[in-house]
């Protein structure tokens, strides 16, 4: 598990920083947090005590147009993100996370929106003996979110600027081990921006409006990873998910996607296994095929060479019901070149996420 999540870490930071470098501007801040566990779910409402608190420091590479795209995006930042943060419950102990992040702008750059991915190393997981209370995370090693909207001006005194805002941590380790509840933090930030040059590059505005067009291109992408079902040490299990689909793009930013994916997902042969020697009542037979079949619809949005991809799907062929029928993926994409990517994909079933996927493919 550890090594899925190193490469949905490291992926995104190769991401980041296979940008085009020619701006040298850059800054630090330091952010104060407070705030509120959401109840998303009635099973943790236990672990939900006290105003989880931490701190952000963060650190922004800044862009001026150089390039086309930091352009069409209104100049954004990226960067790298530490976290700390006390949950206040001796259960759920204190977690640690290192992000790669983007800064994007809105209102003359007076309005920031950060979106952040990354690691988090949580001190006290579930333990059926020590610690049986934390349902929310089954494991050391998390996948942890963080989006931040923050007012923001910097340079009010000499270099040293303010921000404050609204910030949403996520921590979850996408069922590769039970149990997998999750925590969502809703928090208040303020903070402290300080500039590491004396002055900054003017903004390039050169971008031209020639309209972009391209035929409708195919990809075929083969998905993998290791999941568990929310049976505590039931196993975990490879998946494999083959995928095929068409897609058309609108414009130099975004793309629609329609295709189709075949799903082998061994912990649910196991799961199978379980409820028909375990709950008769539920007329499971243990024959039940664990393989599915689904068709999506998607949206791609292009950032340089990396894509943000969002997808919901419908199952056709679903021989055992287990979350029900509709599915949604949501991730990163990373272009070599115009046809081969490696994607990072996080699928899920509404809130309940299913399973982190580490894909390869080709746009034909």
């Amino acid at each position: 598990m550890k090594y899925l999540f190193s490469c949905l870490f490291f992926l995104w930071i190769g991401v980041l920083f296979s940008q085009e470098t020619e701006s040298k501007s850059s800054t630090v801040e330091v952010n104060y947090f407070k705030g509120n566990i959401a109840l998303h779910n009635n099973s943790i409402l236990h672990l939900i005590k006290g105003h989880p608190e931490g701190f952000i420091v963060s650190w922004n590479k800044k862009t001026f147009g150089f390039n086309d795209w930091e352009q069409r995006y209104n100049y954004p930042d990226y960067g790298v993100s530490f976290a700390y943060q006390n949950l206040k419950n001796d259960v759920l102990g204190n977690n640690y996370s290192l992000y790669a992040h983007y800064n994007f702008y809105f209102f003359k750059r007076n309005l920031m929106l950060r979106i952040g991915q990354g690691l988090a190393y949580t001190t006290n997981p579930y333990d059926k003996y020590d610690n049986f209370k934390n349902v929310a995370f089954g494991s050391h090693v998390l996948s942890s979110t963080y989006l931040m909207l923050n007012y923001k001006k910097e340079r009010i005194f000499d270099r040293f600027g303010i921000q404050g805002g609204l910030s949403l941590i996520h921590y979850s380790n996408a069922n590769v081990k039970a149990p997998n509840t999750s925590v969502n933090s809703m928090t208040l930030n303020v903070g402290v921006v300080y500039s590491l040059e004396e002055s900054d590059p003017e903004y390039i505005d050169d971008l031209t409006k020639e309209k972009f067009t391209e035929p409708i291109k195919y990809n075929l992408v083969f998905r993998t990873g290791i999941n568990e079902s929310d049976v505590i040490d039931s196993g975990r299990f490879p998946f494999y998910v083959l995928s095929a689909y068409a897609d058309k793009r609108l414009g130099h930013k975004s793309a629609i996607q329609l295709g189709a994916d075949a799903f082998f997902s061994k912990f649910l042969k196991e799961l199978i296994y379980y409820q028909s020697v375990a709950f008769p009542e539920e007329n499971v037979s243990g024959d039940e095929d664990w393989k599915r079949v689904g068709i999506f619809a998607g949206h791609e949005l292009f950032i340089n060479k990396m894509s943000v991809v969002t997808q919901v799907g419908y199952y056709v062929y679903y021989p055992f019901d287990f979350e029900g029928r509709t599915y949604f993926r949501v991730g990163l994409k990373r272009y070599f070149g115009d046809k081969i990517f490696a994607a990072l994909t996080l699928k899920s079933h509404g809130a309940k996420a299913e399973a982190v996927e580490l894909g390869v493919g080709i746009r034909l």
